[in-house]
């Protein structure tokens, strides 16, 4: 009788150490999984903030344009970023707006035709960096 019962506590110590591995496995791949899911999400935002920078250069120049026909561009600071803006053309105008957060850039180009003291905005697209 002795002996079998020092099988059993033997056994229930083995089965606790694989349930413990395995608890301690899981819990692990779940904490890095949200490591990288948070870093990803990080990467995204910012990415996304340096688009809207762009947007509020390229509004921002618009806005230039329609009081003064001869704006050429500036560096603008919009909150934690700034849009980088130059205007080329004299009736048609192509606008282009780089966004930069950080390490992040994005460059929008706007297309516009000013005759007639009107601005019309022909195309508006995220250009390649």
């Amino acid at each position: 009788m002795k002996q079998i019962f020092s099988q059993e506590k033997g056994n229930a110590l083995i089965t606790l150490i694989f349930f413990a591995l395995i608890t301690i496995i899981v819990t692990s791949s779940a904490v890095v999984m949200m490591i990288t899911n948070s870093g990803a999400v990080t990467t995204v935002q910012q990415g996304n903030d340096a688009y809207s920078v762009a947007e509020s250069g390229i509004e921002n120049a618009l806005l230039r344009l329609l009081r003064n026909p001869s704006y050429t561009g500036e560096v603008l600071p919009i909150g934690n970023g700034t849009a980088t803006i130059s205007v080329t053309g004299t009736t048609t105008k192509t606008i282009i707006s780089r966004g930069r957060i950080g390490e992040f850039e994005r460059s929008i180009q706007v297309t516009a035709t000013y005759a007639n003291n009107v601005l019309t905005v022909t195309a508006w697209d995220e250009t390649p960096q």
